[in-house]
């Protein structure tokens, strides 16, 4: 890797098993990940990939089993052929641990593929554009993604602690966690979506009526549901649903990875969170923070429903 890539010193140190992070490209990411860069600016898309896109902890597996169902039909038997870390590839995740990395796995599928990633766009493996894959973003308001993102850094054994709650959010607001900037990556996304086949939706209007959603997602995809193909869908991918999902909550990775006594890995799943763990003075200095880097955007979020 070049020099480019360095080690980002946070204010925790990583427990012993956790990765370090380094910054490629002004992106901090795992230290496996910088590892293996080559191989994944490498990889080759093939026309018919369908990505699935997000921010950490935007609401990136409710999506996966989403577009599984659509893709099966509704049928909830098909979707519980595997652990969704299975069914749909994470190509940017290379675990501490000896299974196959998520490129390992993609390259592994047969077309057509479903795939999944966290990098920002700029980092995308640049076959993807020029193959004019479909590409479905996620996004969701930045105050309960921190939340989110807060709890699992406290329940992943593979990433660094997360220290307390406010020096998270300061190193959240530097892009000082993985994937960096969330300012700058929903907005490199929305961007993206002028030039490139690419679906935006918000967290907060999947929550609010997943069934429309759904139809927009299924005719992005350019398939037909009939409505009580909709409803099954709606009810399989409802929060409570997906908690006790045994193949969509992450409880089938063993403890030492994800530790769900600590926090489950499917928490709260709600908008508006964020109050119960924000003070005012730092609401309003991510308010503040928000309106310098994205004032200038015609993205909108809801911090309520």
């Amino acid at each position: 890797m070049e020099s480019r890539a360095r080690l980002q010193c946070l204010d925790t140190e990583p427990t012993s098993s956790a990765t370090q992070l380094v910054e490629i490209e002004g992106v901090s990411l795992p230290r496996e990940t910088e590892e293996s860069w080559g191989q994944i600016q490498g990889f080759q898309a093939r026309p018919d990939d369908l990505l699935i896109c997000s921010y950490p902890k935007a609401g990136t597996t409710w999506m996966q089993e989403i577009v599984d169902m659509i893709q099966h039909g509704g049928d909830a038997q098909k979707c519980a052929r595997a652990p969704i870390y299975q069914r749909i590839p994470f190509i940017d995740m290379f675990p501490p641990i000896p299974v196959p990395s998520g490129l390992e796995q993609a390259e592994a599928v047969p077309s057509p593929r479903t795939l999944k990633t966290h990098l920002p766009i700029h980092l995308l493996p640049p076959s993807f554009l020029e193959q004019n894959c479909k590409i479905i973003y996620v996004a969701r308001n930045v105050k309960d993604n921190v939340v989110s993102y807060f709890h699992f850094h406290r329940m992943n054994r593979m990433i660094p602690e997360p220290g307390k709650w406010d020096q998270f959010l300061e190193n959240f607001i530097a892009g000082k966690v993985i994937c960096g900037s969330w300012f700058d990556h929903v907005r490199g996304w929305w961007e993206a979506k002028e030039h490139h086949p690419i679906l935006y939706l918000f967290y907060e209007d999947i929550k609010e009526d997943p069934a429309q959603e759904i139809r927009k997602i299924a005719q992005f995809l350019g398939l037909e549901l009939l409505e009580p193909v909709v409803n099954l869908i709606v009810q399989h991918t409802a929060f409570e649903s997906m908690k006790t999902n045994p193949m969509a909550n992450y409880i089938t990775l063993p403890s030492s990875l994800l530790d769900h006594s600590v926090s489950p890995f499917m928490r709260k799943g709600t908008v508006g969170d964020w109050k119960e763990h924000f003070t005012v003075a730092q609401s309003e200095h991510l308010d503040t923070i928000y309106a310098q880097l994205l004032g200038d955007s015609s993205l909108t979020f809801r911090t309520q429903l």
